[in-house]
């Protein structure tokens, strides 16, 4: 495939992210009008612009999506079930969810399943909830795998590889595992690469990786985004 045909192919899979510590209206503005231009499949920001976004991108069928227990994957039940109250009722579309990491890596499993399951029983069916595993924290391809067994049976729509926060974010490794694993789970649940995808080479990469996997018409946006704020950019150039 040509490199013009997976700049294409991938803008229409990114959630164009922003996510930084010094966002703010104007910054969301300038995310919105570049979604709108490019026709990704969502933006992802910070919850208190999820009502701004809304208004800008929904009528033009872009999701909004936005983050809870992000980025540190904490232990607290009861405030991640009440932030994502508040982001749904603003408007999102998609909840991107850290897993409590934390607590599942000192072994208290339980803990990080019934939090997907709360937040998941919170979204129903209209909201997607993609569940971050911070595959650099978990590091093991066996801790991987166990994490995304864990998430998947405890309802997350998607897995998504990282929050892009810390040194290590998505691997071709770790997504190869997280699609196995849903491949071998035998339920719809889609896949988000998020974290260090810069170039269109690196998005070929993933794409390839999804096809020879789940099968060459799996990949689409109901399935398959990537999380970033650079790739945009180069499949821009690309183009």
């Amino acid at each position: 495939m040509q490199s013009t045909e997976i700049a294409r192919r991938c803008i229409g899979l990114l959630d164009l992210t922003s996510l930084g510590d010094d966002d703010d209206d104007w910054v969301i503005d300038g995310l919105c009008t570049r979604a709108l231009n490019a026709r990704v499949a969502a933006v992802c920001v910070w919850p208190r612009f999820v009502a701004r976004c809304r208004e800008q991108v929904a009528a033009n069928g872009i999701h909004v999506a936005t983050v809870v227990n992000f980025p540190h994957g904490g232990s607290d039940v009861e405030t991640v079930a009440e932030d994502t109250v508040d982001a749904i009722e603003a408007g999102a579309d998609e909840i991107d969810m850290v897993m409590a990491y934390g607590a599942w890596l000192q072994g208290d499993r339980q803990l990080a399943r019934d939090m997907i399951d709360g937040v998941k029983r919170i979204c129903g069916n209209e909201v997607k909830l993609k569940v971050i595993l911070e595959t650099g924290r978990l590091r093991t391809v066996e801790r991987i795998a166990a994490a995304s067994r864990d998430a998947i049976a405890a309802g997350a729509d998607f897995l998504k590889t990282s929050t892009g926060k810390i040194r290590v974010s998505a691997t071709p490794r770790a997504a190869e595992v997280m699609l196995r694993t849903i491949r071998e789970s035998e339920r719809p649940v889609g896949f988000k690469a998020a974290g260090g995808i810069r170039s269109v080479r690196q998005a070929a990469n993933y794409l390839k990786l999804a096809d020879r996997l789940m099968g060459p018409d799996w990949v689409q946006p109901g399935t398959f985004r990537f999380g970033a704020s650079g790739l945009l950019d180069a499949c821009l150039e690309k183009l």
